[in-house]
């Protein structure tokens, strides 16, 4: 069985490209095109890995997301990458590990990404 990956992302473009990598590389893909609809697929779908822009109706609301999906005990334990364009459009540098308490991430990369290093991240992310 195939694992299963929502990427929550405004950018239809951006997923559709994301969803041939993932698909291609033998993973469901599913999306949704804002936070509330992506948590609400997340607890009805229950993937396996969340893939989570920041700044898609609010700049900080993929923020707010990975804050609920953190704080429910259905969903607290779903790997997340962040893949956003924050620090190019906000010039705020994030880092995983010195921002572990304020980013509730597994993963925080800045777009774009290339195919192989996402490839790369959601294997080591789910444990292969």
């Amino acid at each position: 069985m195939s694992k299963k990956i929502i990427i929550i992302d405004d950018d239809i473009d951006l997923v559709e490209a994301m969803r041939m990598i993932l698909e291609g590389a033998g993973y469901d893909v599913i999306d949704a095109q804002d936070g509330t609809i992506g948590f609400d697929r997340i607890l009805t779908e229950k993937p396996d890995l969340v893939i989570l822009d920041v700044m898609m109706g609010t700049q900080d609301e993929g923020f707010h997301v990975a804050y609920q999906i953190r704080s429910n005990e259905k969903t607290s334990d779903i790997p997340i990458i962040m893949l956003t364009a924050v620090q190019q459009e906000t010039g705020f540098v994030f880092d995983k590990d010195t921002d572990e308490d304020f980013l509730p991430v597994s993963e925080f990369v800045e777009k774009p990404v290339n195919p192989e290093k996402l490839i790369e991240l959601v294997k080591i992310n789910l444990g292969h």
